[in-house]
């Protein structure tokens, strides 16, 4: 099928669901993927397992998409969380729901989504093409009219999605081509830096690997601009690299850190570690010492492993200048305050991120500026559309990226479909012999 109402370009998630919006639609509708196989991306999210959505209302998943999240009020309003589980659901997908909202296939399997999702697809009669790798879109009488394909050959569409992602996780086939694409059509793509991502340190403690692997539940980090002004305060879970920090908090902090970089340039910043959000600085002081004053004859390096992480407590110890063979007896009150505070904030170098192939998302991308809200549809270009992680929008884990992605390839596909629809109505009207 070289001639199409829709031609979804990419095989993601976005895709995939721009697909099955326009299926539905009853729409003939071509899917390619210059891969081998479809939905590579979804199989391996959630760590295999497929965080699907995350059950928040609207507002809750806005919050959780630091970039350009306000942009798709309107999708996530038509097509949100509740919506996304109803659809797997008539799929027969069913869905059970995690901690924080996070909303995973029973089966716990993320092949159980893709499977499903591309059966469906087969099921409306989408036809599907995989190693078909596109060349640039085909622009003529100022509109987008379908793709030409390495190689030869062409597409001819009524309307055009695009939805090969960005440039994270490039082995799921994600290399950035449709922003070449989108500038080909006139569209601004705003500068690309890597989002939810490990964050890379100074410290010598974290260097010399002597923590890392050591996880911390339930933290909060704290990340300061060059000038000391707060940026962010992220909470959650996380862990020690040999070179910087990773874990969910730690990936959500990184588009701070990604977008003060883009503003201020490349330089270190500080952020501070909260080991006990709950407690005070005060709370911490008396605890400690009342670990220590009940037993005494005890080192406090031994005493307070009850309260620390064992491999944490030399660094923590380390940074208040504390000899860990002190007891109860010795022990300055000034270096018990320089820990207590310590314990609240446990400051940290950082210097940046891994690069952008080692990020779970892209940030920056095709300009919202110059895409419709409701339709995903180019302000520029009539036909065509853009769905996913190609637009400059992320968000958080835990759900909520491809959660965006089955928004906007759900609002692409179904305002593509309707638009191919009216248009082939208007030209039914209009010709000569044609009732209405």
């Amino acid at each position: 099928m070289n001639d199409c109402d829709v031609l979804i370009i990419g095989g993601g998630p976005a895709g995939l669901m721009a697909a099955a919006a326009a299926g539905r639609q009853g729409a003939r509708v071509l899917l390619l993927e210059k891969g081998d196989r479809l939905g590579r991306k979804l199989i391996i999210s959630g760590g295999g397992r497929c965080n699907v959505t995350n059950r928040k209302p609207v507002p809750d998943l806005i919050a959780h998409i630091p970039g350009n999240g306000r942009f798709l009020y309107s999708a996530l309003s038509t097509f949100g969380s509740e919506e996304i589980i109803s659809f797997f659901a008539g799929l027969g997908v069913k869905l059970k729901e995690e901690d924080r909202g996070r909303m995973f296939p029973a089966t716990d399997r993320a092949a159980t989504v893709a499977q499903t999702l591309i059966a469906h697809l087969r099921d409306l009669g989408v036809g599907i093409r995989t190693g078909a790798r596109v060349e640039r879109l085909t622009l003529g009488e100022g509109r987008c009219c379908g793709a030409a394909l390495a190689g030869g050959g062409a597409v001819h569409a009524g309307a055009v999605v695009v939805a090969v992602g960005g440039t994270s996780v490039p082995k799921t086939g994600s290399t950035g081509d449709g922003y070449a694409w989108a500038q080909q059509a006139g569209h601004t793509v705003t500068p690309l830096y890597p989002t939810e991502v490990p964050l890379t340190a100074a410290d010598p403690w974290i260097l010399d690997r002597s923590v890392q692997g050591l996880s911390l539940s339930a933290v909060t980090q704290t990340l300061y601009d060059p000038a000391g002004k707060k940026v962010t305060t992220q909470e959650g879970d996380m862990i020690f690299t040999h070179f910087g920090l990773s874990g969910p908090v730690s990936l959500r902090t990184s588009h701070y850190v990604s977008v003060t970089h883009l503003r201020r340039g490349p330089q270190q910043l500080r952020l501070a570690i909260d080991l006990f959000p709950g407690q005070s600085s005060d709370d911490l002081y008396h605890r400690c010492l009342t670990l220590a004053e009940a037993e005494p004859k005890k080192a406090i390096r031994n005493v307070w492993k009850a309260l620390l992480p064992e491999r944490l407590l030399p660094v923590l110890l380390g940074l208040a200048e504390l000899d860990g063979q002190l007891t109860a007896a010795h022990l300055p009150r000034e270096g018990l305050l320089r820990l207590s505070r310590l314990l609240k904030a446990l400051p940290v170098t950082v210097t940046g991120t891994l690069p952008l192939a080692d990020a779970f998302v892209t940030g920056g991308g095709v300009s919202v500026k110059e895409v419709d809200p409701k339709t995903m549809a180019s302000r520029l270009v009539p036909g065509l559309y853009f769905a996913g992680e190609v637009l400059d929008v992320h968000a958080h884990t835990g759900g909520y990226n491809i959660t965006v992605a089955f928004a906007t390839g759900y609002t692409a596909g179904q305002a593509a479909a309707a638009a191919v629809v009216r248009a082939g109505r208007a030209r039914l009207s209009s010709t000569p012999g044609v009732q209405r």
